[in-house]
């Protein structure tokens, strides 16, 4: 079973070994059942080490390409065997998709549900929009972005002691996309930056297509482990640390003040700068440390979104930095897109001008607190083990504490569940049995179904 392993190539090898091995039974038409080799004889017959070999197994089985029997090894899963090729690639490549069209509880998902969209203002707006201003509908946006909304943004960025001028700011497809114009910008193959393990699974995939080289900083309760990225900064030169400042995706996470400031210190004394992805800030509740208000965006380069509390569909986001960066984004933002769309950037500025957008995060607040403060009452500690219990936003980073992975998965597929596995928050992603929980889902029927069947499991495998 020769696989080609590329070790010289910009992929990890236990992703590669993930996706050839999917691609591999495909292409020879394996049958549900068939045996797999051994893990050392994979090893050895492509020169791979054996830890390699058992992460990208255990990758395999997680995402229900193999099937693992105690004693016997590992096998070709059923329902792999009856998928087609794109849809094993999806799950070779550990890409947390949820299929929008799919009745199943999307548990693990990093959005908001349907049901909790206000549809009535952004209608309104949209009409008001279309109404007054019909080059909205028919012509690019400027470079920048529309002046109007990018004057709401600044006057928001106020409210946080982010304090710039209009120069500052350019608008963007969503915070996504202002990641890829960073990237795009200020990086080039082979460059070597800063990432938080967990962190954003998406962050990832788009350094490896640029060809960016990553080291992984771990993400604790208060923020980065500064002692390891100190050990970290001994020995290498990163170009820039990407960072979640609040209520960070997975964990939930955000900065302390000691944290912060320290970052800044570091930054500073091995002069590398930060990007701070700042995508939940409208769900803060109570002060919090941004780096962004700390530095004067100095070595600081800011971005958020309004997909999360907003809309997806809109894709409207933004990024703040010095003047001479805005410049050279907008420069790769016209070359490879020509601009956002107007008319979804004057429905953004619209509800911010009329003050819809603040009533609605308010609420968004309130509704995602009371969930949060019941989905973590649900998580008794007797059976589940939970990272750190956030302040707020969407997740917590839980795992159970008696019950395996595979056991897991099952369960969530029995009860129509869709969930995010661990490992798809790791840079390498290795095999990781934390799961990310989106409290906004969590009183669904489904889910607390979900939590009861855990806890008696739980309490089974304790007692035997």
């Amino acid at each position: 079973m020769d696989l080609n392993i590329d070790r010289n190539a910009t992929g990890s090898v236990v992703r590669q070994l993930v996706a050839s091995v999917t691609e591999w039974i495909h292409s020879h038409g394996i049958r549900a059942g068939a045996r797999m080799p051994s893990i050392r004889q994979l090893a050895t017959e492509n020169g791979l080490s054996l830890s390699s070999v058992i992460k990208a197994y255990d990758q395999l089985v997680a995402g229900g390409v193999l099937e693992s029997r105690h004693g016997s090894g590992f096998f070709v899963a059923q329902q792999m065997s009856q998928a087609s090729a794109p849809q094993a690639e999806d799950e070779a490549t550990a890409w947390p998709l949820f299929d929008n069209a799919s009745t199943q509880l999307k548990l693990g998902c990093g959005w908001l549900p349907d049901a909790w969209r206000d549809d009535t203002d952004l209608g309104q707006a949209i009409r008001q929009v279309v109404r007054s201003d019909n080059q909205a509908l028919f012509n690019y946006s400027t470079p920048l972005g529309s002046a109007d909304l990018r004057s709401q943004i600044q006057k928001r960025l106020g409210l946080i002691d982010i304090h710039v001028d209009l120069r500052q700011i350019i608008t963007t497809q969503g915070a996504s996309h202002g990641l890829d114009l960073l990237v795009r910008t200020l990086l080039k193959p082979g460059d070597l930056v800063l990432v938080e393990s967990p962190g954003y699974y998406n962050l990832f995939n788009l350094l490896e297509l640029h060809g960016v080289k990553t080291l992984a900083v771990p993400r604790t309760a208060q923020g980065p482990d500064i002692a390891h990225l100190e050990r970290l900064l001994d020995g290498h030169k990163p170009a820039y640390f990407f960072i979640n400042s609040m209520y960070q995706n997975p964990t939930g996470t955000s900065l302390a003040p000691s944290v912060a400031y320290r970052l800044l210190q570091l930054a500073t004394l091995h002069d590398f700068r930060l990007i701070e992805d700042d995508i939940y800030a409208d769900f803060q509740n109570g002060p919090t440390s941004r780096l962004a208000s700390l530095d004067a965006l100095d070595r600081v380069i800011y971005l958020a979104s309004f997909s999360k509390t907003l809309s997806s569909s809109l894709r409207i986001g933004y990024v703040v930095a010095q003047p001479e960066i805005i410049k050279r984004l907008a420069h790769i933002k016209m070359v490879t897109g020509i601009g956002c769309s107007l008319l979804s950037e004057n429905v953004v500025a619209t509800l911010l001008a009329n003050g819809a957008y603040r009533k609605l995060i308010q609420r968004l607040r309130g509704r995602l607190n009371k969930q949060m403060a019941s989905t973590l009452r649900l998580l008794d500690p007797n059976h589940w083990e939970v990272f750190a219990e956030p302040s707020g936003g969407l997740f917590v980073w839980a795992r159970p504490r008696h019950v395996a992975s595979e056991r897991v998965r099952q369960i969530a597929e029995q009860l129509q569940i869709q969930l995010s596995q661990g490992s798809t928050f790791l840079p390498e992603g290795e095999a990781c049995d934390w799961l990310r929980l989106n409290v906004a889902y969590s009183q669904d029927v489904r889910a607390q179904a979900f939590f009861r069947q855990i806890e008696q499991t739980s309490k089974l495998e304790r007692q035997c």
